[in-house]
């Protein structure tokens, strides 16, 4: 597993996070700056879910799979679906939601890392 690309993962899902906190409180919808940056967020997570396919293909990784595989595909799923319910809620909510999602994707991969390190 990448670490360089885990840590702009977690980097870059927490500014969203921040910047969706704000546009939350300032009771806005989401807008198209969020949007590209959830979209950025997706092709991040996309590249760390092929850098860890690849290096388990190769022999690498934890004993425990099934986890590593759960993490990875929740991890594909959230910014996606967090995009569409703050479109189809165009409230502060929707804004939220984003919150929520950008600070989950930090906290999954923070734990992936540590399943791929053998901390699980």
């Amino acid at each position: 597993m990448n670490t360089t690309v885990s840590t702009i993962v977690i980097v870059w899902s927490l500014l969203l996070a921040v910047a969706s906190l704000v546009v939350a409180i300032r009771n806005r919808p989401m807008g198209m700056v969020l949007l590209v940056g959830f979209a950025v967020l997706e092709v991040a997570v996309l590249v760390q879910a092929g850098f860890v396919i690849a290096a388990v293909a190769g022999g690498q990784g934890p004993a425990d799979k099934v986890t590593l595989f759960g993490y990875v595909g929740g991890q594909i799923v959230i910014p996606p679906a967090g995009v569409v319910l703050a479109l189809a809620e165009r409230s502060r909510w929707g804004s939220a939601i984003l919150v929520v999602a950008g600070f989950a994707i930090a906290v999954m991969t923070g734990r992936l890392l540590q399943i791929w390190q053998g901390g699980a």
